[in-house]
């Protein structure tokens, strides 16, 4: 294995994932945390989209969405999912692939409570993915929501948290002449050791 340093360096996937991403808080000019998530239907028919990512753990990455959406049932159906963040101006990218597990737990309460209170209202009155007569008649379900649970809505129960453990994680940066370093962290299972090997750009 290539010796790793500089933004490569460390033993630890999770703790240099959480320092680009602090790096990329103070260069991005929108939405450092964007993923674009990628899921397959039943048919195997590949989807993907963007989404925010919540946190990074000390072994895996967390994100929150609508447990009736289609990216959801995508989720439970496979059990699996691969996600990309990309930034322009650190000129790098991580990619992730691994196991789905819901977090609908305390860890999710908080996470709503912390949302400002039209994005928890949003929650309970969109029926995510499913088709919409016009936007007015959204509108109208947020303050038919807003005129029910006030100002404190609680969590609903189709709306939580997924968490990717990794099975691969990719650390890329861009190189001169399209001579990009990238290196791949492998295991076989969560509980096993990483295996880091240094790939052709």
């Amino acid at each position: 294995m290539d010796e790793r340093s500089g933004i490569f360096a460390g033993t630890n996937p999770f703790e240099i994932a959480q320092r680009w991403l602090n790096e990329a808080e103070a260069s991005e000019p929108n939405d450092p945390n964007a993923i674009a998530l990628a899921t397959v239907d039943n048919d195997g028919l590949p989807n993907a989209r963007m989404v925010l990512l919540k946190e990074i753990e000390s072994d895996g990455f967390v994100f929150y969405t609508n447990y009736q959406s289609a990216k959801a049932a995508e989720l439970d159906s496979a059990g699996k999912a691969a996600f990309v963040m990309h930034w322009k101006s650190l000129r790098r990218q991580i990619r992730v692939r691994g196991e789905i597990s819901k977090e609908n737990g305390a860890q999710a309460d908080e996470y709503y409570a912390s949302r400002s209170l039209k994005s928890r209202l949003g929650a309970w009155a969109s029926r995510q993915s499913q088709p919409l007569e016009s936007r007015a008649s959204l509108m109208a379900e947020v303050a038919k929501v807003t005129a029910k649970l006030g100002t404190n809505p609680p969590r609903p129960e189709f709306w939580g948290g997924y968490r990717l453990r990794p099975l691969e994680i990719e650390f890329w940066a861009d190189g001169a002449f399209r001579l990009h370093d990238r290196f791949r962290w492998r295991r076989d299972s969560g509980d096993k050791s990483w295996v880091v090997t240094r790939l052709n750009p």
